[in-house]
């Protein structure tokens, strides 16, 4: 039998309250994938989960039965058309790109700078849309990276309007955004305003993400902070929160 490893992987230190071990490490695996990866090996894959190679192995096996994997004639895994399938399902349900897109296309021909959806993903943030500023200099995230909730003015939306205490958190609950300055990146502005939807009839609405502009620290004037809030605005208002 293979000896017990000694680091917990990564599914271990970020288990689910409540959970299953299995479906959590199973889970990590679809997660370990980066955007630009093609298909990945079994050792990669168990490198970058920390799990066991045979353990690794056994949950591929299995989340390709359902789909979620394919893999190819050389070994290699990649995403499988379940996941294609559950996108659309998504999609269909709740049809955010399709609505926030345009309105981050035309905040970004307004401004000249860079913006970005970012949704909670457990302890950390994912950046689910981006949109580009024209300027080469510029912050360069991409969608699907993950980026720290604690630090950023994106994440600390979140936070704050997730109920994290705080006077921080209070401030942005109060004023209802947060203009940040080098708190992820030195010499980055970032600000950001919470999205929200509507609830079920009769619920408060309810907090999709933060929608956040970046701008390099020369380039701040102040009428982006109003710019960024009537697009966060629009967007809740498109979405059925307005």
């Amino acid at each position: 039998m293979p000896r017990k490893s000694t680091n917990p992987s990564v599914a271990d230190e970020g288990a689910a309250p409540g959970g299953t071990a299995a479906v959590d490490r199973a889970l990590s695996l679809l997660s370990a994938f980066r955007p630009g990866d093609r298909a990945l090996g079994v050792t990669e894959l168990a490198e970058r989960t920390r799990l066991h190679k045979s353990t690794a192995l056994r949950l591929l096996n299995s989340l390709a039965h359902a789909g979620l994997l394919v893999r190819d004639e050389t070994g290699g895994w990649s995403p499988g058309p379940e996941i294609d399938r559950l996108a659309q399902v998504r999609a269909a349900a709740f049809p955010l790109e399709a609505v926030a897109l345009p309105l981050m296309r035309a905040l970004v021909a307004a401004t000249q700078e860079s913006v970005a959806l970012h949704v909670r993903s457990g302890a950390q943030r994912l950046c689910l849309l981006r949109v580009d500023s024209p300027h080469l200099l510029r912050d360069h995230v991409r969608a699907g990276d993950l980026l720290p909730l604690e630090r950023g003015a994106g994440g600390r939306v979140l936070l704050a309007f997730a109920g994290e205490p705080g006077a921080l958190h209070e401030q942005i609950r109060r004023e209802g955004y947060l203009l940040r300055t080098g708190d992820r990146v030195a010499g980055l502005t970032g600000i950001s305003a919470p999205v929200w939807r509507s609830g079920a009839a009769g619920a408060a609405p309810v907090l999709v993400g933060a929608l956040t502009l970046t701008v390099p620290e020369p380039r701040m004037r102040p009428e982006l902070v109003g710019a960024l809030r009537e697009t966060a605005a629009r967007l809740s208002a498109a979405l059925g929160a307005g």
